[in-house]
């Protein structure tokens, strides 16, 4: 490779290196498995997953049912949510949810939530703007044919899913599904808690240059040829 081919290689790297690292115009966090009442001991959790492409930084960010109040639960100790990412608010001590559902250390879980979910309900997500990131309506009273999400966690049929608050194409979690649902230590709640199985992985930032750079190189062969 010569001098020529080597600076085009770098500037090609360098250019989408720093577009992978870029911020998003608007933050894609959504809601992605939730049980409303569970019989262990645990209760009842919300998952949210960073389907994006860079972390976002839930400061300021918050939780709250159908009062639809921004701010009425912090998320702020979330922290910075990687890509990829699913956390986890639960009304369970954070210990005890993570040893029940047998997680790693490293799932980020809020516990203690005091603002429960009911049978129909409503889970809303705010920025640290106040604005709404993502809502799920439910209820299977009051919404006839959807799931009822107790002793089993509802998970959406496709990432399209996410973001239409259509609980109509939400299902509930089944042992050994595609979700990667088990049953917890205790053996009474369904569900697969902190990870979300149909989240992109995302590429890491060292692949993206070589590919980027590969991609540089080819173009000027190319032009070359």
């Amino acid at each position: 490779m010569n001098v020529s081919s080597l600076r085009q290689f770098i500037l090609a790297g360098a250019v989408l290196g720093s577009a992978a690292f870029a911020p998003l115009a608007s933050a894609q966090v959504y809601i992605t498995e939730w049980m409303y009442n569970g019989n262990g001991t645990t209760g009842e959790y919300i998952e949210f997953t960073n389907l994006g492409s860079t972390a976002v930084d839930f400061t300021g960010w918050s939780f709250d049912d159908d009062s639809q109040n921004a701010g009425t639960v912090s998320l702020s100790a979330f922290g910075l949510v990687n890509p990829g990412e699913s956390v986890l608010l639960t009304e369970a001590d954070a210990s005890l949810f993570r040893s029940v559902w047998n997680l790693s250390s490293s799932v980020d879980v809020i516990g203690s939530n005091s603002t429960n979910l009911g049978r129909a309900d409503q889970i809303n997500l705010y920025d640290a703007a106040g604005n709404l990131v993502d809502r799920l309506t439910y209820g299977d009273n009051a919404i006839p044919g959807s799931i009822r999400a107790q002793n089993t966690s509802g998970n959406p049929l496709s990432l399209e899913v996410l973001g239409t608050n259509d609980v109509l194409r939400w299902v509930f979690s089944a042992l050994g599904d595609d979700y990667g649902s088990y049953y917890d230590l205790e053996g009474v709640d369904l569900g697969n808690p902190g990870t979300f199985a149909l989240a992109p992985v995302p590429l890491p930032a060292a692949a993206w240059l070589l590919l980027s750079g590969l991609a540089g190189l080819v173009g000027v062969r190319r032009r070359r040829a």
